[in-house]
Order: C-alpha cells, then sequence, then structure tokens
C-alpha cells in the first residue's frame, strides 16, 4: 500500500512538473472562454463566407497561423478562394496583380506596392504562398493619401476627387455610425467624450473610411464566388464591428467568422476582458518576441 501510494505522488509531482515546463506558444479559445482545438475552429471557419483574421501587427504567431489558416482554406475551397489584406491600398492592385501572374520581377512589385515594414518577414510568405498556389490577393485597404485628407477636413472632403480617385474607395457617401463602442473609444482617445469635437470626428470618419473600404472590397469577391480570408489589425474587426459592420449593412446574411489576437500574461483562461471581443481568440504569451 504505501509503494502504491509513493507511486501515485510520484506520478502526481511528475505531471506537475511536466506541467510547469510545458511553454505552449499560443492557445485558442471560443469567444465565452472555452479551449478550442485549431481542427475545430477550421471547421467553423470553412462555413464562412468572410474570415476577419484581426492580428497585432507585430505578433509573429498571429502571422504564422495566417498563413497556415489560408492554406488550409484553400484546401477546403480550391478555386473558390480568395485572400485579402490591409496591408496593401487598393490603388497597387495592378502592380500586386502583375506580380501574382508572374509579369514582373519580384524586386519591382515590392518596389512599387508601398509593402509596409514588416513584409518580408511577416506578409510575404502569404503573397508567395498566394502566387504559387493561383489565388487571388486582393489589396483593400483605402490609400493612405485619402485617409489623411478625410483625418483633416472629414469626409466630405472626398467630394472633390475625380472619377478615377473615387474607384480607389467604396462608394459615397460613406456612413458613419459614430455610437459604435470603437468609435466611440477613438472619440475619447483624442480628446472628445461627444461628438462636437470636428477634429476627433475627422479621425474616425478616416478610420471608417478604411473599414467601408476594406469591406466593399471583400464584397467584390464575395460576389465573384469566393471565400475570403481578410488580414486586418484587430481593431478594424473585434467586437464585430469596423469592417464587419459595413459587411453586414450591405448583407446581413453574409456568414462572417473573426478571429482576434491578444497577449496575456496567462495562457490557461481567457480574462474577461478578452471575452466576447471575436468568434475565436487567438491568445498569445505577453512575453512573446516581437517583429518589432
Amino acid at each position: 500500500m504505501k509503494k502504491t501510494a509513493s507511486l501515485f505522488c510520484l506520478c502526481i509531482l511528475l505531471t506537475i512538473t511536466a506541467m510547469a515546463q510545458d511553454k505552449p506558444a499560443y492557445k485558442l479559445f471560443t469567444k465565452a472562454g472555452k479551449d478550442v482545438k485549431y481542427s475545430r475552429m477550421l471547421d467553423e471557419l470553412q462555413k464562412a463566407d468572410v474570415v476577419l483574421f484581426g492580428e497585432q501587427h507585430n505578433d509573429p504567431i498571429a502571422h504564422w497561423l495566417q498563413l497556415e489558416i489560408a492554406k488550409d482554406l484553400h484546401k477546403a475551397h480550391q478555386q473558390k478562394f480568395a485572400i485579402g489584406a490591409e496591408m496593401f491600398e487598393t490603388d497597387v492592385q495592378l502592380v500586386l496583380d502583375e506580380y501574382l501572374n508572374g509579369q514582373i520581377a519580384e524586386n519591382n512589385f515590392e518596389q512599387e506596392s508601398r509593402p509596409w515594414p514588416n513584409y518580408k518577414t511577416d506578409y510575404k510568405p502569404v503573397v508567395r504562398f498566394a502566387k504559387d498556389a493561383g489565388i487571388p490577393f486582393v489589396a483593400t485597404n483605402v490609400p493612405r493619401r485619402y485617409a489623411a485628407i478625410v483625418a483633416s477636413g472629414g469626409l466630405t472632403a472626398l467630394d472633390n476627387l475625380t472619377p478615377e480617385a473615387k474607384t480607389y474607395i467604396a462608394p459615397l457617401p460613406i456612413v458613419v455610425e459614430m455610437d459604435l463602442p470603437g468609435y466611440k473609444n477613438m472619440l475619447s482617445m483624442f480628446g472628445s467624450n461627444t461628438h462636437g469635437n470636428t477634429k476627433a470626428q475627422s479621425i474616425v470618419q478616416a478610420q471608417a473610411l478604411k473599414d467601408a473600404t476594406m469591406a466593399y472590397v471583400i464584397l467584390n469577391q464575395v460576389v465573384k464566388g469566393n471565400k475570403v480570408l481578410h488580414l486586418n489589425g484587430s481593431y478594424h474587426s473585434d467586437n464585430y464591428e469596423g469592417i464587419g459592420w459595413y459587411l453586414k449593412q450591405k448583407q446581413p446574411n453574409l456568414k462572417v467568422a473573426t478571429i482576434t489576437t491578444v497577449t496575456q500574461e496567462d495562457l490557461e483562461k481567457l480574462t474577461d476582458e478578452n471575452k466576447n471581443k471575436a468568434d475565436f481568440i487567438l491568445v498569445v504569451p505577453a512575453t512573446m518576441t516581437k517583429n518589432y
């Protein structure tokens, strides 16, 4: 009996030691905070018309998982699949297509498409995968010059754009629901608790212009019959707002699945503040190395 008890204690000690030594790089949860396996999440993502993957731009785990999801969704949807990304602006679609189609060299593409500073480490693998697999890759973000004029003068500043320029943004007029919690938080961040601060309103309108334009480009792919994986900063899709809100305004029955990326000191349990941000929450250790 004593030997059995000693053996039992030893097993418990070894289990605790093994758990203490385990260092997972990430963990997945449902919005309610329940552990979920990648395979189960993938089953749900495959049912969606659009998957919005909200990332922290400097998180390597999110970028790796984006590539893995892209590969697996392509297996499921084959030629009815497209990838979109906030990281490219709509006015570089031509040079993006030329690269994907093998018409121009990679260095020319990287020089002329205005890639983000972390493109080579974080987004290049996904773009190359799309190129090799023949997957449409769409630039979804509004050209920054147009976001800048809205941030300075509000959405009415877009009325003076040429017809050609307007092809790079969502159709006007763009409705902004200032009472959405995310936009209200932005108003507060820029020193306004009301809608009376014109400068703060303009900054929020510039954010909404980005969200509306990304949704517009995504829907163009949906109309073509493609399922879409979209890569964007988490702020553009958290809490089912931003891009998701604009998607639902145009197509209320669209099946949209969302992922967000958060960091926590402890990966064992999803904190209350991170629940309900998205359908699936990717939790990365707070000590994870950042790309910049």
